[in-house]
């Protein structure tokens, strides 16, 4: 099976894709497209996936990754930092041609930016923290401290867990209703009494409330599709000991 790289209208032409399960070498809970260090899958599995992933959106890029901790944080990119000397961040920005941003989701939301005329882009990384944090936020600020205008950014919201797969705590919801009183119209409570959280509206809501006009959501729910993509509450609900880590990519050709 070749690998599946979903591509955002709103990005154009530019290298870029959100990347499933599909098309790997991992075996076992973990198979398929496995690119996560942090899972106890074979370290050659990892590299050959991350390699697929790489020619599969810009051949002979070089691969950007950052240590994902769910912050704000977000780093300029201008050539790929050894594996282990990462930052601590959740977004990335650059304008070099032939680096190729990639961001490890499995139920967070992966969010593709660019300034195509200036040729700049970005990856973010955006759990429910981050998001609350103001991640995309960062990484457009970013964005515009080397050229980029956010009137001419557009964004991509990759496939993860939607929102009648995200069942979540009231003290989750007052979270985000002590950050902003109107942030209540991202939950909705079932007929059954469960609370749940819309993640992807709410990502799309802070790209637009900081100036993005072009904003694409791929409707693709990580949680309930288990042949396409790594799922971590999927994973802990079915009494999994592992889970697999899926790449979202953008990057400038040579």
């Amino acid at each position: 099976m070749s690998v599946e790289v979903i591509h955002a209208q709103a990005l154009g032409s530019l290298p870029h894709g959100f990347l499933g399960s599909r098309g790997g070498v991992s075996i076992g809970i973990l198979e398929g497209l496995n690119v996560g260090t942090g899972s106890s899958d074979d370290r050659e599995a990892i590299a050959e996936n991350r390699r697929r992933a790489v020619e599969a959106v810009l051949p002979g890029a070089e691969l950007a990754t950052v240590h994902q901790v769910h912050s704000a944080q977000t780093r300029y990119v201008a050539t790929p930092w050894p594996q282990g000397e990462r930052p601590r961040a959740d977004a990335m920005v650059t304008d070099q041609p032939g680096v190729l941003l990639g961001i490890l989701t499995a139920d967070c939301a992966p969010v593709l930016l660019a300034d195509e005329q200036a040729g700049i882009v970005a990856a973010a990384h955006a759990g429910w923290r981050g998001a609350l944090a103001g991640i995309t936020d960062s990484a457009i600020g970013e964005m515009e401290a080397i050229g980029a205008r956010r009137d001419r950014i557009a964004a991509a919201i990759g496939p993860c867990i939607a929102l009648p797969s995200y069942e979540v705590e009231e003290a989750f919801r007052d979270r985000f209703i002590d950050a902003e009183v109107s942030n209540d119209r991202f939950f909705i409570t079932t007929a059954s009494g469960e609370l749940h959280f819309d993640l992807p509206a709410y990502v799309r809501h802070r790209l637009i409330a900081a100036g993005i006009a072009e904003v694409e959501t791929i409707h693709l729910d990580t949680y309930s599709d288990a042949d396409r993509f790594y799922s971590y509450r999927r994973a802990t609900h079915c009494g999994e000991p592992d889970y697999g880590r899926q790449i979202s990519l953008i990057g400038i050709a040579t």
